[in-house]
């Protein structure tokens, strides 16, 4: 009952559409229960051979005349109601999307991205039509269902009960299937959600399935998580599938009571051949709320399935967040300092341990180390994608988990060390996040990442499309477009993971020397397994297991001939032997 108190904001917001909306709805209902009062006089007028054409046209224009009203409302609820569930549906995706964006990274390693998708898609839509829809059905139920009978009884009361006698065992089946039935949603929507991350991870691997002729055993697998979709959607189906038909044979048993008593009433003249006929017709308005009633349930049990699930989300609370005595901060004014700092993973792995590193404002630093070493993770705690497990970062002597998040982050412009490009053009990837910009800018930024004479080439230059993740270009263009991005923000700190692994030795040597032009400017944080990318740091540590081994300037490590002189001296051999 908790995940009602997603949606109780949006009845506040639209109380008086959603009032208007009922009326016009209630209306609507009222004015069917009178059409077969005007049937009624008609059957015993004609009965009574008491009518003429002109009486008889009357009738026919009071029924025209009552439809066009009932359009005229029928209008007014859908544009109100059904309009409602499109805003509550819109409402709710964003606030799902916008409450997943503060959720630390951690969340994203241990959530599939087809269970968002089904969340944002599936679920929302089962929720805007059990608020849409299912409030429509429920009230026809109410009122069109109690009015009817109202009408029955009027008519006459011994044969109204005759017809209720059903509904008692309606109510009891309805309340049996009903628990089953919200049960059955959650897997069957959870089987979605395993579907549809199994098809989006097929299609973004599309590549890779072709050139290994991986097709079939793919097809298979798919196959294989459909056909659970698909099993779990017809024991679904067996349980709601019994529902409507155990209504619509009740409903017939109450038909078959109202053709003979009702019928044997009309020939001993207890009722007039015009009630017979109206309690017919209140018999098949009363048919459609028992029918209601059972969509209603249904509508109602998934879309709180869906509710359920989407409010899980929504409770969780980030694990990096803005604490309680945050500050705000505009610049780098003092150092960068890292105190005894080690880092675990959720399964307690220990990807870094006692990292003590001080760095002067506008300093360089250079990481190295071999794979696995920890110099990505290192470059993760500093905007705080991952807080540190003990010790502590400092930017003017703060404590980085007392720095507001947004204010932390904007002092940073990062390049990951795998590229990641939106799916539209050139320019809007470079430019992504930052304000409309001269060209001139954007030339800059692109000559400094050494792709400018790359994009001239494109015939649209700028204004490529790149494709999903920059499909059509190659991994070095990739990076130096996310590098690019970096430069675009002009920020205090600069952190740069591995930033020429995918170029050749003549543009890395163009990036390195943008980077080093830098220095004195930014603080600057540079990972890198090739070494001249670091040479000119101010300071350049080695990380090896998660711990600092060795650290200091170009000229001190090369003296200490351990793993940095060492892997820089091959590095010269191999780069000497490439040039001739």
């Amino acid at each position: 009952m908790k995940s009602l108190y997603l949606i109780k904001p949006y009845f506040v917001k639209n109380r008086n559409i959603i009032l208007f909306g009922l009326f016009c709805l209630i209306v609507v209902d009222m004015l069917q229960l009178f059409i077969p009062r005007i049937i009624k006089w008609a059957v015993d007028d004609l009965t009574l051979f008491q009518i003429n054409l002109k009486q008889l046209l009357y009738y026919a224009l009071y029924i025209v005349g009552v439809s066009v009203i009932i359009g005229f409302f029928r209008y007014g609820w859908r544009r109100c109601l059904i309009g409602m569930s499109r805003s509550v549906e819109q409402g709710l995706r964003n606030s799902l999307l916008d409450h997943i964006q503060t959720l630390s990274a951690s969340y994203f390693d241990k959530v599939k991205t087809g269970d968002l998708m089904a969340h944002a898609t599936n679920d929302i839509q089962h929720i805007r039509m059990a608020m849409g829809m299912g409030m429509v059905a429920l009230t026809d139920a109410i009122v069109l269902g109690s009015a009817s009978i109202c009408f029955m009884l009027y008519i006459n009361k011994l044969l109204t009960l005759y017809v209720l006698i059903p509904m008692p065992v309606i109510v009891l089946g309805t309340r049996f299937l009903s628990k089953k039935m919200h049960r059955l949603y959650q897997e069957v929507q959870g089987s979605f959600a395993d579907l549809t991350e199994a098809v989006r991870e097929r299609f973004a691997g599309i590549r890779i399935i072709k050139a290994y002729n991986l097709e079939k055993q793919e097809a298979s697998r798919i196959n294989t998580i459909s056909k659970n979709y698909i099993n779990k959607n017809l024991r679904l189906v067996k349980n709601t599938g019994s529902f409507f038909p155990m209504l619509l044979f009740f409903s017939n048993i109450s038909l078959a009571i109202v053709l003979f008593l009702g019928g044997r009433q009309t020939i001993t003249l207890a009722i007039t051949p015009g009630d017979f006929v109206a309690f017919i017709s209140y018999l098949g308005l009363l048919t459609w709320p028992m029918m209601a009633m059972g969509w209603v349930i249904n509508l109602i049990q998934r879309g709180r399935a869906s509710l359920d699930r989407i409010n899980n989300i929504l409770s969780m609370k980030p694990e990096i967040d803005d604490a309680t005595d945050a500050k705000s901060i505009k610049q780098i004014k003092n150092n960068i300092i890292f105190e005894n700092v080690s880092f675990s993973y959720a399964d307690n792995t220990l990807a870094l341990s006692d990292i003590d590193i001080k760095l002067k404002r506008g300093a360089v630093l250079g990481i190295i180390g071999p794979q696995g070493s920890g110099k990505t993770t290192l470059l993760n705690l500093i905007p705080r994608l991952f807080d540190v497990s003990s010790g502590q970062i400092l930017i003017n002597g703060i404590n980085i988990s007392r720095i507001l998040l947004r204010d932390l982050r904007s002092l940073i412009s990062f390049m990951p060390q795998e590229p990641f490009l939106f799916a539209g053009s050139i320019k809007q990837n470079i430019m992504l996040g930052t304000a409309e910009t001269k060209d001139s800018q954007l030339i800059s930024a692109a000559e400094k990442a050494a792709l400018y004479d790359t994009v001239r080439l494109f015939p649209k230059g700028f204004d490529t499309i790149v494709g999903e993740k920059g499909i059509v270009l190659s991994g070095g263009q990739k990076q130096r477009i996310a590098l690019a991005r970096t430069l675009m923000h002009d920020r205090p700190i600069m952190i740069l993971d591995d930033p020429v692994s995918q170029v050749d030795m003549e543009t890395g040597n163009l990036i390195i020397k943008t980077v080093k032009s830098m220095a004195g400017e930014k603080t600057v944080i540079i990972v890198s397994h090739r070494l001249s990318a670091v040479r000119f740091a101010d300071l350049i540590i080695s990380l090896d297991k998660g711990r600092i081994v060795e650290s200091g300037t170009h000229e001190h490590l090369m003296e200490n001939n351990r793993y940095y002189a060492k892997t820089f001296r091959l590095q010269e051999i191999e780069e000497e032997f490439n040039a001739n």
